[in-house]
């Protein structure tokens, strides 16, 4: 049995890494490290797990295999390099680092050590994406020419209040926003996904971005990579879909289009089928991810030396270099903001609320509403809400 360690004892953890470690019999989860020592022993009750420790040097020298890597983004580099001084093998959650010279650093520091270092695109196992897959090598739909890959949603919502009674963006939010964006943080896994099932290498990208938002990254954006066997990925990625909408809801498709039919997957209708020359089939539907599929993999990797198809440090570098590279471009080629495309202009702080208060979720039921004067003639603006001025206005990211 593996002994694995866990540094970083946030949502992703609690919600994701941890219980599928529980469900893998070759693995036990053993030490857990926060720099928020009330998180890791929060944890280790809830989990049983036999250690959580207080400091990174005692979470090191402890009799564990391997570290999965749950902290923030910019932590990842440090935890690497620490794993690597520890002689421990990694499986670090994405992005691998916040820069490219990062990232190869420590890819080499891990190599040089002889150490086994991976990271979580969890999407390539679920059992759907593991049926895309052998669907393609069997050519069910011929030639494969266009993937659209689109997961549009609002990031758990944009507001919370803070301790001035004031609404802001959330810290989830204003984190992701500031590690790249919606692009850097979940369309990798689309990126890997089309990497993977086509095993062709984008040979070229170009992104385009929309801002509902203040930050200097765009909160939408649209991706197209052409792979060097001819097919083309059309990727759709968003952190403003419905993030302000009382009852928000999200969008996750996967639609392949080959020479003979298509093969689609729908999150948000439990739908997965095959339509081509020969009839249309309906497959066994699953979600979109899957951690205890990542450590079952794991596990064998850990076991045999041997990779399979565990998402490497390569992958992570090759996959956030396309996001980056597509996610900057955007950045520079921003459209101007005008009267005559609105769009480019318009920011959450500039939209209305127009919730009736007693309606609204309980997340958001102590937030300060102070009603604006009623215009006559609009009589379906009964009870509107003033604007929301946000906090981030003319500023950008650092």
């Amino acid at each position: 049995m593996k002994k694995i360690g866990l540094i970083g004892c946030g949502m992703i953890a609690e919600k994701g890494h941890l219980p599928a470690i529980k469900q893998v019999p070759e693995l036990q989860i053993y030490a857990l490290y926060d720099h928020n020592f009330e998180s890791a022993v929060k944890l280790q009750q809830h989990f049983s797990v036999p250690h959580a420790y207080k400091t990174e040097e005692e979470f090191f020298s402890s009799d564990i295999d391997a570290v999965v890597i749950c902290t923030p983004a910019p932590v990842h580099y440090k935890n690497v390099l620490d794993s690597a001084k520890a002689q421990k093998h990694v499986l670090c959650e994405k992005p691998l680092a916040m820069t490219e010279k990062e990232m190869l650093e420590m890819e080499k520091v891990m190599n040089d050590a002889g150490l086994q270092f991976y990271i979580g695109f969890n999407y390539r196992f679920s059992q759907s994406s593991i049926d895309i897959q052998r669907l393609l090598r069997e050519q069910a739909i011929g030639e494969v020419r266009l993937l659209r890959l689109i997961y549009n949603w609002h990031l758990h919502g944009k507001w919370e209040v803070n301790k001035d009674g004031e609404r802001v963006d959330t810290p989830l939010r204003s984190g992701r926003m500031d590690e790249g964006g919606p692009l850097v943080d979940c369309g990798v896994h689309q990126i890997d996904l089309a990497r993977w099932w086509l095993k062709s290498e984008v040979e070229w990208q170009h992104g385009i971005g929309v801002w509902l938002d203040t930050y200097e990254a765009p909160d939408h954006v649209y991706l197209h990579m052409g792979h060097g066997c001819g097919a083309h990925t059309k990727v759709e990625v968003s952190f403003s879909y419905n993030a302000t909408s009382r009852d928000p809801r999200t969008h996750f498709l996967y639609e392949l289009i080959g020479t003979d039919g298509v093969i689609r997957y729908n999150r948000e209708e439990h739908s997965f089928e095959l339509r081509n020359s020969h009839g249309t089939q309906y497959l066994p539907w699953n979600p979109e991810k899957s951690f205890v599929g990542m450590y079952r993999e794991f596990v064998n990797a850990l076991a045999t030396g041997k990779t399979g198809d565990m998402p490497t440090a390569r992958d992570g570098i090759i996959v956030s270099r396309i996001a980056r590279t597509a996610t900057e471009e955007a950045i520079r080629n921003r459209d101007k903001p005008s009267s005559k495309n609105p769009s480019s202009q318009l920011t959450a702080a500039d939209v209305h609320v127009l919730s009736d208060p007693e309606e609204i979720p309980i997340d958001y039921i102590d937030l300060p509403m102070k009603p604006l004067e009623i215009h006559e003639g609009h009589p379906s603006f009964s009870s509107p809400l003033q604007p929301i001025k946000s906090k981030r206005d003319g500023k950008k990211s650092s």
